[in-house]
């Protein structure tokens, strides 16, 4: 910077600028500017005094590439090296959506020109230039200059592939949805809100559970309801975690907050659904307890099952597939955490007490176990050292679908009378028509609605339905 000149650049042999290395770092401001021996220089224009710029680096650039980085740690010959393009790009981004338009804009910039000036390596560079000016069009709408195809050499497989391969910093992206909350607020005397914290706050509410006024606790005055918001220092409507934590412990937390909503929607904070979620957990606790109460068992490997038993080994494997695809591919926790509580209910109503039944609740209980410890790693972690003792569940493999017990013999068909339901009917899965037709009609609520007369008709939809037409 200088007085006569203006803003001036470092001439080409001037380069590179050496930073110091006796550099103290105080934690406020920038050391450079403290340190007169290195911004102060002569202007390369005029020769005369002039100021050396001590801001080099935006905030924004480290965290444009940190990513690469990550994969290449202790590299000192480089910004990364060979494990970079082991690594990259990375496979799964999570981020809020206000993090799209910065962080995640700006981290493509850099991918791109990494990839071009040959950071991950020669194969991967464009053969040509970026032309200047650039060519007309929309280049979001894939007149891009950057393409895949523009590589070096002489178009080969090879390159191509590594162009395309680092053409992008991350496969996919799952943008989280915010955390809502209600606020709360008074106005001082020249009308300027003052935000109270939800936890401060009483509300009441109507037989329907809507609001209908709140007060202060601590002097019982009236506060205005301002609505739901996403949680904010500003609206002061944040939750602290460390209460919740105290409270219920800190699976409690984590399962309330993926199982409230799907992760790229808001989620909207509630006590009740916190209350729920540790309720939940205890019925997990209590179902391992009872099972342990009657003596350790190995989980099941084969043997002859009855019905009941078919049936919860093949809600329990159907469940691990739905499970694995909800974390794997889907990303939809809350359908993951649904599928749990929906096979607890059927343990609840498995009570068959012989050896091989208490080996496959033994089954059960421990892919249980590992399908939510994601989500509750401590109490899974305590579950699985009494359902297994001397193993850790860190060790352990997520449980894997035995095709076998996905085969039904049996299955469930709707009886209806002229379209109505009227009940359930259980066969084997290779009943004929006649035969289904026949228990269809002694169904004792088919039989009362016939009152001794014959049906006109009657209708099976294979695998779903029976319907008498009456």
């Amino acid at each position: 910077h200088c007085a006569s000149c203006g803003d001036v650049p470092v001439p080409d042999d001037q380069l590179p600028v050496v930073l110091p290395e006796n550099v103290t770092i105080t934690g406020t401001g920038s050391p450079l500017a403290k340190m007169p021996k290195f911004y102060e220089c002569s202007c390369p224009k005029c020769g005369g005094k002039a100021k050396r710029e001590t801001d080099t680096m935006d905030t924004f650039v480290e965290s444009s590439w940190y990513y690469a980085r990550y994969a290449s740690p202790g590299c000192n010959t480089g910004l990364v090296d060979e494990r970079a393009r082991h690594w990259l790009p990375v496979d799964q981004y999570i981020g809020g959506i206000e993090h799209a338009i910065l962080h995640l804009l700006y981290a493509r910039f850099f991918n791109k020109m990494m990839r071009d000036v040959g950071v991950f390596g020669e194969d991967a560079r464009l053969r040509n230039p970026l032309p200047n000016p650039p060519p007309k069009g929309d280049l979001l709408a894939g007149s891009s200059p950057l393409r895949s195809d523009s590589v070096v050499g002489e178009g080969t497989n090879v390159a191509q592939s590594a162009a395309k391969r680092f053409d992008e910093p991350f496969t996919n992206l799952l943008t989280q949805g915010m955390v809502i909350a209600p606020t709360f607020y008074r106005e001082d005397t020249s009308g300027k809100k003052l935000w109270l914290n939800p936890a401060d706050v009483d509300v009441e509410t109507d037989a329907k559970g809507r609001p209908t006024g709140a007060t202060l606790r601590a002097d019982g005055k009236p506060v205005i309801i301002g609505g739901t918001e996403k949680m904010s220092k500003s609206k002061n409507n944040g939750v602290d975690p460390q209460a919740i934590i105290d409270q219920y412990g800190a699976d409690t937390a984590r399962l309330f907050m993926m199982f409230a909503s799907p992760p790229e929607q808001s989620l909207e904070w509630s006590d009740t659904g916190v209350e729920g979620g540790f309720r939940f957990m205890k019925r997990v606790w209590k179902a391992a307890h009872e099972h342990l109460e009657q003596g350790a068992v190995t989980a099941y490997v084969k043997g002859e099952l009855s019905a009941a038993a078919k049936s919860l080994r093949l809600q329990l494997h159907q469940t691990i597939q739905k499970i694995d695809d909800d974390y794997g591919r889907r990303k939809t926790f809350n359908t993951a955490i649904a599928a749990v509580m929906e096979l607890l209910n059927a343990l609840g109503k498995f009570d068959e007490k012989t050896p091989t039944a208490r080996a496959v609740v033994q089954e059960t209980l421990e892919a249980m176990t590992l399908l939510i410890s994601p989500i509750t790693p401590h109490i899974s972690q305590a579950i699985w050292s009494s359902l297994r003792p001397g193993t850790d569940l860190l060790d352990q493999s997520f449980p894997k679908v035995d095709a076998t017990a996905l085969v039904q013999d049996e299955i469930e068909l709707v009886i209806q009378v002229n379209g109505k339901l009227r009940g359930n009917l259980r066969v084997a899965k290779d009943t004929d028509k006649a035969k289904l037709e026949q228990l269809a009609l002694d169904h004792e609520a088919v039989q009362k609605l016939l009152a001794g007369g014959t049906a006109k008709k009657i209708i099976v939809v294979p695998g779903r339905l029976i319907n008498v037409v009456i």
